[in-house]
C-alpha cells in the first residue's frame, strides 16, 4: 500500500456557509504531508470528513486502505487525531485523561504514555482547568502519540507552544515516520512546512489549489529587491533576468541595494490572492 490517504472529488456542503468542492490528493506511506492554507479555506472540514466525523455529500476517501464511509472504527483504531481545540473534562487530573484515552482504544499505552510526558514536560498530576493552553495541547499530544498509530493527524498542533516544545514535538514526529508511520500536518505556519513536509496541498475557499512537493513550490527565480534609487527606498519582488534589472540601474544614483531569496510567505501567498 503506497497511499495512506486517498481523496477522490471531495464535496461538504452546509448550505449557506462554505465547505469543501472536489477535492482530490493522496498521501504517501512514510510521508509528513503539510496540509496548509489561511483559516476559514477548508482544512478542518476535510479533515473531520477524512475520519468520519462529518458526512459528506460526494467522492470518496480511503484511509489505510480502507473506506471511511463503512470502516470508520477500524480507521481510527489505527489513526491518531489532534483537534486544533482540544477539549476535555476540566475537573480530570491529566493523567486520568491520559488513561481514559488508552482504555477507550482497550490498549495499555502507560510505557509510551511515560516517555511523551518526560519529552513534553507533562505534569500528569495536575488538573486540567489549571492547565495554560500550551500545557492543554501537550496532553492532546500525548493522546494522540500514546498508542503509536500508523497516520497521525494533525490539526494546527503548535499553536501555544513555546519554541522549544514545537522543535520537541517535530522530533517526536520525525522519530515515529522513521518507524513506519505517516503524518498530516494541518497548518498556516508557513516555516514548518519548509523545515518538515516534503509534499504540501494547498487549500483556499474551500477549494484545493495545488498539490506539489515542497521543493518544486520553493523553486524560483523570482527575488527580492531592497534598495535606494536616486534617494528612494524601494522593495520589491523581481522575476526576471538579473540582467536585464541591472540594465535598468544603468544611470540612476543606486545608494545602496540587497537582493535576496523572497521568504516563504511571499512564495505561497499568491496561492491566497483574488
Amino acid at each position: 500500500m503506497n497511499n495512506v490517504i486517498e481523496i477522490n472529488h471531495l464535496t461538504k456542503n452546509y448550505g449557506k456557509h462554505r465547505g469543501v468542492r472536489d477535492v482530490s490528493f493522496h498521501v504517501e506511506a512514510g510521508d509528513i504531508f503539510g496540509f496548509l492554507g489561511p483559516n476559514g479555506a477548508g482544512k478542518s472540514t476535510t479533515i473531520r470528513s477524512m475520519l468520519g466525523f462529518i458526512q459528506f455529500q460526494n467522492g470518496s476517501i480511503r484511509i489505510l486502505g480502507k473506506d471511511i464511509r463503512n470502516e470508520r472504527e477500524a480507521i481510527l483504531r489505527e489513526t491518531g487525531y489532534m483537534p486544533s481545540e482540544a477539549m476535555f473534562y476540566p475537573t480530570m487530573k491529566v493523567s486520568e485523561i491520559i488513561k481514559m484515552a488508552a482504555d477507550i482504544r482497550k490498549e495499555d499505552c502507560s510505557r509510551e504514555a511515560q516517555k511523551l510526558c518526560e519529552r513534553l514536560q507533562v505534569d500528569t498530576t495536575k488538573r486540567i482547568s489549571d492547565l495554560s493552553l500550551g500545557n492543554r495541547k501537550k496532553v492532546s499530544i500525548v493522546c494522540a502519540m500514546q498508542h503509536k498509530p500508523k497516520l497521525f493527524v494533525f490539526d494546527e498542533p503548535t499553536s501555544g507552544l513555546d519554541p522549544l516544545m514545537q522543535t520537541e514535538f517535530f522530533k517526536l514526529v520525525q522519530e515515529y515516520v522513521s518507524k513506519g508511520a505517516t503524518c498530516m500536518l494541518s497548518t498556516h505556519v508557513l516555516s514548518e512546512i519548509k523545515r518538515y513536509c516534503k509534499n504540501v496541498a494547498i487549500m483556499k475557499e474551500g477549494t484545493l489549489q495545488c498539490v506539489d512537493t515542497v521543493a518544486n513550490l520553493t523553486k524560483t527565480n523570482a527575488k527580492r529587491v531592497q534598495m535606494i534609487r536616486d534617494g528612494k527606498h524601494e522593495d520589491f519582488i523581481f522575476k526576471g533576468n538579473l540582467n536585464d534589472l541591472s540594465k535598468e540601474l544603468v544611470g540612476h544614483d543606486i545608494a545602496d541595494i540587497l537582493i535576496e531569496e523572497p521568504p516563504l510567505d511571499e512564495i505561497f501567498m499568491h496561492f491566497y490572492k483574488e
